[in-house]
């Protein structure tokens, strides 16, 4: 039977929308900057020359152009995943177009800077190996400034005020490529934040186990000593064997008492540090949380406030539908009262009502402490109050 997948958390959903949204803001950057640079050449080659095939060749071929750039975008985004090396055979169409387009408004212009122009943004795209990138935008912007300067003694471009199209078209290759830059930043600290979180991980799943290895290994070996010499007394002394199986049982209880303890321990978390965890995470979820924790947060009964930090927390990412929070931690006389309050809308309120309440409200009830559910047309409110010492209690 598959294993099924565990649902990403909301603090994962955020940091995928962040990225998301960070390469769309890239790639519409880019793309707007080849947008305005192709306007720019058809609007002035224009002013000196209003044939029509002239605006087709210098604006539409532009804006084939552009679309061809954009599987070169999309292939730059997955750039980390794929194999090193430029993958020519899924890039030749779209340098083909830059290439064609090149020529083609090139010649109707007479700008070999326009000719030059979109294969050197399309070159700029491709997926370099590291370092060779940034030679390639030091050469096509040189080239690009020789065949400025090569323009400028053309009789035909001497009618033309070239200086925006000249100089943007110049500073193309270097504004796409810082684009990418942020791009690229952005994806390396994504990676590295994930790397980090999975060594964290694995270095706790590495302590519990040494831990647990340590505990079992030293009972266990205990125990086998102990049935053993218990399997040779039985013959001749079946009163030391008996001693000896006593003793074995009691080993067993330890090693399950000390199971108990380690589970415990590494179950229990300061109550400071569970609102705080709460906070964070209603936060990565896009709420505006406001968190009250004392500084002697963590005296308070952590075994009966704690579930119940997790399970309320749950619920407003379940259930909540607004957009603030507030969690409340605080003594009162000889108890600790925890309240957490957002503004649920719609039915969402009367959603939230459900198991999950239900048992909060058992664990309270044995910790003998008391459970407030408060409800209005904006605002959802769940407040519970225990002992300072449940178990004594």
């Amino acid at each position: 039977m598959p294993l099924a997948l565990a649902a990403p958390t909301p603090g994962a959903r955020q940091l995928s929308r962040g990225v998301t949204a960070t390469w769309w803001y890239t790639a519409t950057a880019v793309i707007a900057f080849e947008l305005t640079i192709v306007g720019a050449w058809t609007a002035i080659t224009m002013a000196v020359d209003l044939r029509a095939f002239v605006g087709v060749v210098v604006g539409g071929g532009g804006l084939l152009w552009i679309a061809s750039t954009i599987p070169l975008l999309v292939d730059y985004r997955h750039r980390l995943d794929a194999e090193p090396g430029v993958r020519w055979a899924r890039l030749v169409v779209p340098l083909l177009v830059a290439v064609a387009y090149g020529i083609a408004a090139g010649a109707v212009a007479g700008s070999w800077q326009l000719l030059l122009m979109p294969i050197a943004q399309s070159l700029v795209l491709l997926n370099w190996p590291r370092g060779v990138r940034y030679r390639v935008v030091l050469a096509v912007t040189i080239a690009l400034i020789c065949l400025a300067v090569v323009d400028s003694t053309v009789d035909v471009t001497e009618e033309i005020p070239l200086l925006f199209p000249v100089a943007y078209t110049v500073l193309l290759p270097l504004m796409t490529v810082s684009s990418l830059w942020w791009w690229d930043v952005l994806i390396t600290l994504d990676r590295a934040r994930a790397s980090e979180s999975r060594l964290a991980a694995t270095q706790e799943r590495l302590r519990v186990a040494t831990d647990v290895h340590d505990l079992q290994g030293h009972h266990l070996q205990v125990v086998a000593l102990q049935l053993e010499l218990a399997e040779r007394l039985m013959p001749q002394d079946a009163a030391a064997g008996m001693e000896q199986l006593r003793a074995a049982r009691a080993s067993v209880d330890d090693a399950r008492q000390g199971t108990r303890d380690l589970a415990l321990r590494f179950r229990s978390v300061p109550l400071g540090d569970e609102i705080a965890n709460a906070r964070d995470l209603l936060r990565a979820a896009g709420l505006d949380v406001e968190a009250v924790i004392p500084a002697d947060a963590d005296e308070a009964p952590a075994a009966a406030l704690g579930p119940v930090i997790r399970e309320t927390t749950t619920n407003v990412l379940r259930h909540g539908g607004g957009h603030r929070a507030r969690l409340v931690l605080a003594r009162e006389g000889a108890s600790w009262r925890y309240s957490i309050s957002n503004d649920a809308v719609g039915g969402a309120l009367q959603d939230a009502a459900g198991s999950g309440l239900e048992g909060i409200r058992r664990r309270i009830d044995e910790a003998n402490g008391t459970l407030e559910v408060g409800r209005d047309a904006e605002e959802f409110t769940v407040a519970v109050t225990v002992p300072m010492h449940p178990a004594a209690t």
